[in-house]
């Protein structure tokens, strides 16, 4: 594992971050907590969940893994959650008001059995409550001693620069990281959010970095997921997912070329898709959600795999998003360029 800073903190964390989502659902305890122990062993730090995993369950069983490990193992986890998605019938069980972030945050720390949370994250958007509400009880969550950092995850690029600079003017404590999708195959956060968390030093921690298994080479050109398959499941999300991954002409010519390269340099392809998204600006540590050991281990290798600058300019090249419209095509780059020779700028002429 290499490390890095988590943001702009003096925490540091592996390249490769443990999600925990299908833990205690999915994957049985005694497997999973298997997984958690190597993947300590192999030099991993940090483990990732939220309240509405399982409805809880994956909180509850890390707390579970704490409770039943000693000495160094617990003390070198980074524990990350996240709260703002539904947790029960009423109408204030959701968001990221006060109310509902107070009663969030407690039952996460009885739940993971901690006194303080490192990585709280806001785990998407809350149109109905104020940002300077959010803020301050998130501020306050620090200077109480219940929360380390501060993390965000699922916004768009306005959002992000809103959270921050509200945050910086009022004197708060400042986001650090956002946790977002990314991928070969998800690429479309470059146009705004990657640049806005280059800009500000936030840390990128990519989840779904093989596209829920679809990156992994696991399936074929004109064949479904199948019933086994994650994508083959009932849930919306993962549906709406299956259609944008198999009915792109982009995404499997990507497989492909990641299949290739994987093949030259005696790595898998999902070790050269991991590789990629890991290595890409802004990137402080990708979450890889193994839900068996085999997948822990294949995965884990990608850390320290660095692709040549040949192939990464390939994969560049053939998963690259082609929007064609303004402010994003080729017309509303335009309006951004400037050029150090005027007369260039006067032919209007694009970059290269």
């Amino acid at each position: 594992m290499k490390y890095r800073k988590l943001g702009n903190s003096g925490l540091s964390v592996a390249n490769l971050t443990l999600g925990t989502m299908g833990f205690g659902k999915e994957t049985p305890e005694a497997e999973a907590f298997a997984i958690i122990d190597a993947f300590l062993e192999a030099g991993g730090n940090m483990l990732d969940t939220a309240d509405v995993y399982g409805g809880g369950a994956s909180e509850e069983l890390l707390g579970r893994w704490r409770a039943s490990r000693s000495g160094a193992a617990v003390d070198k986890v980074v524990i990350a959650t996240k709260a703002r998605f539904g947790t029960g019938p009423d109408a204030n069980d959701v968001g990221t008001s006060r109310r509902h972030l107070h009663r969030a945050l407690d039952i996460s720390l009885r739940r993971l059995g901690v006194e303080a949370i490192d990585l709280y994250q806001m785990h998407g958007w809350d149109p109905q409550t104020p940002v300077e509400e959010t803020l301050t009880f998130l501020d306050a969550a620090v200077r109480a001693g219940k929360i380390h950092y501060v993390g965000l995850s699922n916004v768009t690029g306005w959002q992000l620069q809103l959270l921050l600079s509200t945050a910086r003017a009022m004197g708060l404590q400042v986001p650090i990281t956002l946790q977002q999708q990314y991928s070969l195959a998800y690429r479309e956060i470059e146009y705004e959010v990657v640049p806005a968390a280059v800009h500000n030093g936030i840390g990128l921690l990519p989840w779904s970095p093989l596209a829920a298994g679809f990156l992994s080479g696991k399936f074929e050109r004109g064949a479904g997921p199948g019933s086994d398959a994650r994508l083959g499941s009932d849930n919306p999300m993962n549906q709406h997912i299956e259609k944008d991954l198999f009915g792109s002409e982009r995404n499997w010519n990507t497989i492909e070329a990641v299949q290739a390269i994987a093949g030259e340099i005696g790595a898998t392809p999902a070790q050269v898709s991991l590789s990629w998204v890991a290595n890409r600006p802004a990137v402080t540590s990708t979450i890889i959600g193994a839900r068996t050991m085999a997948q822990l281990t294949d995965n884990i290798a990608a850390a320290d795999l660095y692709l040549e600058a040949a192939a990464t300019a390939t994969l560049d090249a053939v998963s690259a998003p082609t929007p064609d419209d303004y402010p994003y095509g080729p017309f509303g780059v335009l309006q951004r360029v400037r050029y150090i020779d005027s007369s260039a700028q006067a032919l209007r002429e694009l970059p290269a």
